[in-house]
């Protein structure tokens, strides 16, 4: 770089932007720039770093101007770079306020020095255009799966040559006792993209349940078809892993088309993965029938779904018990995971001895809310009775097709219900006033007399403390699922009806006043 010189075509110059160009797939006008700036940072080196000098190369001759930029302006701050309109006119007759004057420059003849910074400047130039064209390249492609070549592994992180870029595969996102070598090809998942002191960083993962998804999407035709759909992903990587598989065509089996001929897609995977198990589990819309599938191998005798709580209890016979759990909890962590429920798992002994206790406790709770014998309660309990208040308010009929009642035993019932509930009503009134809640509180639609006592309890004694309180504190404060989110946040906003009523009498009583 040393001949380089001002006012001279140069057409090798042109030829060296065009091949760093092709070579690092940036745009050619990138590497004329970053050329531009390094002769203009020579040309300060030689004329000095507060003057404004400028270079330019003819983008068809090679050609390189360099050329000190004065400005005219009307009061001079800084003397190497302004001059006033006056001295400007001197040089230049129709100079006016804003131009700019342009003194041509003689040739440089570049040193030693200067030409080692310029190329420094044009080799960090090109390196700046060729990573932001790799973010720009990888930004829109988070989620697909690509191929690379192992460059180097420094810790267990791997650094992944994908041809027109480099990315990182970190040693947490490998699978578990996985070995990699320099020169090996390797699959991975493109788990983020971003923007980096050091430049654009491409991180890749092995261990994202997405990344079994789009290798079974590569095995399976009928995925990459669109016949069958994924609907859910959950891995231990280099363990186990379920998938939840729906065919959108009634005459294909969506869990045969995974597995493939004697298993072949299947293992394909499955080699991929350094021999992770694979449970390929038909999707159901129904959230029972779903977990039933996602529990495989493990065979279930009951679900009984809390939807309010999100909560799933599975009933398993004794002897399946450990196989549902698998081995740390595996089977039903991946189980929960698949399906989005909280999976409790317990034996058809341990619900049986449950349901026993549960039968006793109601039975004793009737035979001593309705002053009756423990075959009564027993009945009782057995028809699906479990709160006093559907005795005291069920229609009589109702309670007489009982078998052993009729309506008189009915009637009785019912009147025994009611006056166990009127004592318990005036118990709780006696305890709220006592706790110090007010009437007004007590007078709020949906508030009942059993929550008044809950609410005192915990200090909420005032309409402002009850309309200060969020949706979920009042839930919290309330028996467990006594109110629902939708009828807490309406007993909050009556509470909070008086504040809006004040606000609209406070401009009437001004105007009066006025």
């Amino acid at each position: 770089m040393s001949d380089m010189t001002a006012g001279l075509p140069r057409p090798e110059l042109l030829q060296v932007a065009d091949a760093v160009a092709r070579d690092k797939g940036i745009e050619r006008d990138e590497v004329l720039e970053a050329m531009e700036e390094a002769i203009q940072k020579a040309g300060r080196s030689k004329y000095g770093h507060d003057r404004d000098i400028r270079a330019a190369i003819d983008k068809k001759t090679g050609e390189i101007t360099l050329a000190r930029y004065t400005e005219v302006v009307e009061e001079i701050e800084d003397e190497a770079m302004q001059a006033t309109l006056a001295q400007a006119q001197a040089i230049k007759e129709d100079a006016v306020l804003g131009e700019f004057l342009v003194d041509p420059l003689p040739p440089i003849d570049f040193g030693r020095i200067a030409a080692q910074t310029a190329k420094q400047v044009i080799v960090q130039k090109v390196r700046d255009a060729e990573r932001a064209r790799q973010f720009n390249e990888y930004k829109d492609r988070i989620g697909e799966t690509i191929n690379g070549v192992i460059k180097r592994v420094e810790f267990g992180n791997v650094t992944i040559d994908l041809g027109r870029a480099e990315a990182f595969l970190r040693r947490d996102e490998t699978i578990p006792r996985e070995h990699f070598n320099n020169g090996d090809r390797i699959r991975a998942y493109i788990l983020d993209v971003r923007e980096e002191q050091r430049g654009p960083q491409i991180f890749l993962s092995r261990t994202h349940p997405q990344f079994m998804a789009s290798l079974f999407t590569q095995e399976v035709p009928e995925i990459y078809d669109g016949i069958i759909e994924i609907k859910s992903v959950a891995r231990d990587p280099g363990s186990r892993a379920k998938i939840a598989v729906l065919s959108n065509d009634g005459s294909i089996d969506p869990v045969g088309a995974c597995v493939g001929m004697r298993g072949s897609r299947v293992q394909a995977v499955v080699g991929e993965l350094q021999g992770e198990k694979i449970d390929i589990i038909q999707w159901s819309e129904d959230p029972a029938t779903f977990i039933v599938n996602a529990l495989a191998p493990a065979e279930v005798a009951k679900v009984v779904l809390d939807e309010e709580a999100d909560k799933i209890e599975v009933v398993v016979p004794d002897d399946q018990l450990s196989l549902a759990i698998g081995r740390r909890g595996q089977n039903v962590r991946l189980g929960s995971q698949l399906t989005g429920w909280d999976i409790d798992i317990v034996t058809e002994t341990t619900e049986s001895e449950r349901r026993v206790e549960e039968f006793n406790r109601l039975s004793q709770m009737f035979v001593e809310a309705l002053d009756v014998e423990d075959v009564i309660a027993h009945l009782l309990v057995t028809e699906g009775f479990s709160e006093v208040e559907e005795v005291a308010f069920v229609p009589r009929a109702d309670l007489a097709t009982i078998e052993g009642f009729d309506d008189d035993v009915a009637e009785e019932l019912r009147a025994r219900a009611r006056t166990f509930l009127e004592g318990l009503d005036e118990l709780q009134e006696d305890k709220r006033k006592e706790l110090g809640v007010t009437d007004e509180v007590a007078g709020v639609e949906g508030i009942l007399p059993g929550h008044l006592v809950a609410l005192g309890e915990k200090g909420i004694k005032t309409l402002d403390d009850l309309g200060d309180l969020a949706s979920d504190e009042l839930m919290e404060i309330l028996p467990k699922g006594s109110v629902s989110e939708d009828k807490a946040n309406e007993i909050i906003m009556a509470a909070r009806a008086h504040w809006f009523e004040d606000e609209e009498t406070k401009p009437a009583e001004g105007s009066e006043a006025e």
